[in-house]
């Protein structure tokens, strides 16, 4: 069988924070992609703002870079699990993989997700031990944890021959020993071109593309990006595509684009084993094929993750609504949605009984607090409710998510963690204390037993616990609570501008969460009582002033510093008869029913229904 040797197909997996996206940046410094005068950012795959300001990668970006006479189409993918709809497709696209694993971290859940997806693919893995140079890196232990890690997920005996290459995403520096560095990416470039299989050409065969990641440009509408698995594709063909409904239209080929460092350049024709990007089709999506109109047939299809956890998104209604916004009405928020569906395969959107309000879910917390954070930057006013998990029936059973928590926590923790994820129904699978004062656990946890657990455990460890999850499976659903907010809250009762002194009135109750100065409306949570109960309070009171002043009266006072929580924290703080309403410049927690007495007729019935 002939194979194309001037081309290599690779993807990099790693776990989020690991290093992908430094090291992708120091192969194509070195490959010589960039001209010496060209500015390149740091993190240059990271093109989109959040990507740059969270230092994480969320979509799969790739690129290509020219070493010697081969040319290496590069993947860089994401690292966190609720984007791991994008690794597992791409792994359909590339001929091997570089897991990188960070020197002195080793394998975490992350690394395990993505080799998992690897080797069942079938894909030559070169390990790359990344990070060399951080103080406490412990290279030689990390590589036995990999090859135990490949045993466990049965790699087969090629793929457990994998060789290991030590480098430095951020110094550029790479090596096939551990003690001593080159000072170059030289070691990392030949075990890609000794190592990973070139594609097979066979050009001559009629042509079969695949689709795995979607594009959208305003002038040439949706761009499906792929690999070219046989055959030969050109511009101004006729060529037919295979929906995964099995109906099949026909259409011509506009254009095709090939890949070079970051740029995208149009090229008249693709032959087997290339990654490119093809516009010309209206409604092209994800795990398609393209073939001969006179030779149809069509790919096995991909396998896209199914959503686990969904929101309501409604058409803001405070009474602040429009103040803060350009774009307010369901109409636009509806586009908006609908926009996002071009791309994101792993996104559902649903309408409802109210044209002002959409049922989305989404892989996770952190997929639809981007879909959010970004609808904000653009000038949406919304309000969101708390997330809920995805319920299925299998086999007449009702089965919710499960996700596997692996945590890293200092020693004297361990406790209070055990007893805080057993309240929320999580079964420990393993701990490993390796004697250095750390601790190493391993949970089940229903996925709802995981909304808001987050800020709970970094107050728990004081900042010193790192928490990953990965989502594992569906298992039938655990009866009673799970998780879900003890406290209950501060409600303002009247609507004004907070006031230091109606603040100060109110700080023993419990933890204010806005800045004197702020404006609020009756209904908006200001705060979280110490208690289980709702109270109602009013911050807005202003100090009466007199004439008539006491020797000890006015010593000065200093108030505590409030809670102010980002768009997770808000949205993980939520219950179930409150919202969350986002604008540009705000992020606001509300109570569904603004008024008290409202409120109070509605609990009373829910009370009593549930007699």
């Amino acid at each position: 069988m002939n194979t194309r040797n001037d081309l290599k197909n690779i993807a990099i997996i790693a776990h989020v924070d690991h290093g992908k996206t430094t090291l992708v940046d120091q192969l194509l410094k070195q490959s010589g992609s960039f001209r010496s005068n060209e500015h390149v950012e740091e993190r240059a795959m990271d093109s989109g703002d959040i990507e740059r300001e969270r230092g994480i990668t969320i979509l799969a970006k790739n690129t290509a870079i020219q070493y010697r006479d081969t040319k290496i189409n590069i993947l860089d993918t994401p690292g966190h699990a609720d984007f791991g709809g994008e690794v597992e497709r791409i792994m359909k696209m590339v001929d091997g993989v570089l897991l990188v694993v960070d020197a002195y971290e080793g394998c975490m859940p992350q690394t395990r997700f993505v080799l998992k997806k690897a080797l069942e693919q079938n894909l030559r893995p070169i390990v790359v031990v990344n990070k060399i140079d951080r103080d406490f890196a412990r290279p030689e232990e990390v590589v036995d944890e990999v090859l135990e890690l490949f045993i466990e997920l049965d790699a087969n005996d090629e793929q457990l021959e994998f060789p290991v290459i030590y480098a430095s995403g951020i110094n550029g520096t790479s090596s096939t020993t551990p003690d001593k560095q080159d000072e170059n990416m030289e070691s990392l470039f030949d075990a890609i071109i000794e190592h990973i299989p070139s594609p097979i050409d066979n050009s001559d065969e009629p042509l079969q593309f695949q689709v795995s990641l979607l594009d959208y440009n305003d002038y040439v509408g949706r761009i499906g990006i792929g690999r070219v698995f046989r055959g030969k594709i050109k511009v101004g063909q006729q060529v037919a595509l295979m929906k995964t409904d099995e109906t099949v239209k026909s259409f011509r080929v506009t254009k095709l684009f090939g890949f070079m460092g970051l740029k995208r350049i149009e090229i008249e024709e693709a032959s087997a084993g290339d990654l490119i990007a093809v516009s010309g089709m209206e409604d092209i999506n994800v795990g398609e094929t393209v073939c001969p109109i006179d030779h149809q047939e069509a790919l096995p299809v991909l396998h896209i993750d199914e959503p686990t956890l969904q929101m309501t998104f409604l058409v803001n209604n405070s009474p602040f609504a429009g103040r803060e916004g350009k774009f307010v009405t369901s109409r636009k928020i509806q586009e908006r949605l609908e926009a996002q569906l071009e791309t994101d395969v792993s996104l559902r959107v649903e309408n409802t009984d109210s044209p002002d309000a959409w049922i989305v879910s989404g892989r996770g917390e952190l997929h639809l607090s981007i879909l959010l954070e970004n609808m904000r930057r653009e000038g949406f006013e919304i309000q969101v409710s708390k997330p809920q998990v995805i319920v299925k029936e299998i086999d007449g059973v009702r089965c919710e998510p499960v996700e596997r928590v692996q945590i890293d926590v200092p020693e004297e923790y361990t406790g209070s963690i055990i007893e805080s994820l057993g309240s929320r129904k999580g079964e420990m699978l393993d701990m490993i204390n390796n004697g250095s004062g750390q601790v190493r656990l391993i949970f089940m946890v229903p996925a709802r037993g995981l909304i808001g657990y987050t800020t709970e455990f970094l107050t728990m460890t004081r900042g010193y616990g790192i928490i990953n999850h990965t989502f594992d499976s569906y298992q039938p659903m655990q009866q009673g609570r799970v998780g879900g907010r003890r406290q209950g809250v501060l409600v303002s009762i009247e609507a004004g501008k907070a006031s230091q002194y109606g603040i100060m009135q109110v700080e023993d109750r419990g933890t204010i969460f806005v800045e004197p100065g702020t404006e609020i409306y009756g209904g908006m949570i200001v705060g979280e009582h110490t208690r289980e109960n709702d109270l109602t309070v009013n911050i807005t009171k202003v100090k009466q002033a007199t004439n008539v002043r006491s020797a000890n009266k006015d010593q000065t006072t200093t108030m505590k510093k409030p809670r102010i929580m980002s768009l997770e924290e808000a949205l993980e703080y939520l219950n179930d008869d409150e919202y969350c309403e986002l604008t540009p410049e705000s992020i606001r927690l509300r109570k569904k029913i603004l008024d008290k007495n409202e409120r109070e007729r509605a609990a009373k019935k829910k009370k009593y229904e549930e007699i």
